[in-house]
């Protein structure tokens, strides 16, 4: 007898493993197809956020070299002293003390000194470059508030912006008599006596100079029988801030340093600095 004839097609295993591979197929589609629903997910999340803004950096980036910002003609008029000097000892006086700093590109100082018969001259040269570390605070707005503290320690009030001023409206009453009477606003009180009187040259705020400015002006005593006034004009440009302190002091008990001089001499010299930071 003849065998029975198997039908053509394939075997069990042939089956089972096109099987595994469609299932490992299929897996890997699906695969695929999660990963890149998750990729653009991700990129539209962070797409949607926006970036933090970044305060501009300040105007300067470098200082002046101090000592030499002063003219010659200058440091002979507050240095009245040194015109007795001989000249080595002159140019020595009309040079210079640079301030110990560690970078100079953030802060440099210089002082002068000179003896006077009378007395003695000093002046004190100190420029900061502010530098702020916050992305979302601009270097300039640092730097006022670094300024902001000095002016508040000078007893200067920092103005703030005042409130709306509520308009008065001038109202007439009518006498007995039928006259109207003069339209008055508000009324006002007599001048408090106690006040001190003004000078116009007590710590005050200066117009004019760099983008805010102020001068601070104190007398005290030197020795048992002097007087010594000390002048700082203190002045900020975008992110540096220039102090100067001329200072004056004396020995007779009669003799005291005059303000108005002092002032108006490192007054001077500040708008000098200033001019000399546009360059």
């Amino acid at each position: 007898m003849q065998g029975k004839r198997k039908s053509p097609g394939r075997s069990p295993g042939t089956l089972l493993g096109l099987g595994t591979g469609l299932a490992v197929t299929l897996g890997a589609l699906t695969g695929c197809s999660s990963a890149g629903t998750t990729e653009d997910v991700t990129l539209d999340a962070k797409a949607g956020v926006a970036a933090a803004p970044v305060a501009p950096p300040g105007r300067y980036r470098t200082l002046f070299e101090p000592c030499g910002a002063v003219p010659q003609a200058t440091l002979r008029e507050l240095l009245p002293g040194t015109a007795a000097l001989a000249e080595p000892e002159r140019a020595k006086a009309l040079r210079g003390t640079a301030a110990v700093t560690y970078e100079t590109d953030r802060r440099v100082g210089c002082s002068w000194n000179a003896d006077t018969e009378g007395g003695a001259h000093r002046l004190v040269l100190d420029v900061e470059r502010v530098v702020s570390y916050d992305p979302t605070v601009s270097d300039a707005a640092r730097a006022q508030d670094v300024y902001s503290r000095k002016q508040l320690t000078a007893g200067i009030a920092v103005p703030t912006t005042p409130p709306p001023t509520p308009t008065v409206t001038a109202t007439s009453t009518t006498t007995p008599t039928g006259t109207a009477a003069t339209p008055t606003d508000a009324p006002s009180g007599p001048a408090d006596p106690s006040a001190p009187a003004t000078t116009g040259l007590e710590p005050r705020l200066l117009s004019g100079l760099g983008d805010t400015a102020f001068v601070d002006d104190r007398l005290g005593t030197a020795g048992r029988s002097g007087h010594q006034r000390v002048v700082s004009v203190v002045f900020r440009t975008s992110n540096v801030i220039v102090t100067v302190e001329y200072q004056q002091r004396t020995t007779g008990v009669e003799t005291t340093p005059d303000s108005k001089e002092l002032q108006d001499r490192a007054q001077n010299l500040a708008r000098l600095l200033a001019d000399r930071l546009e360059e």
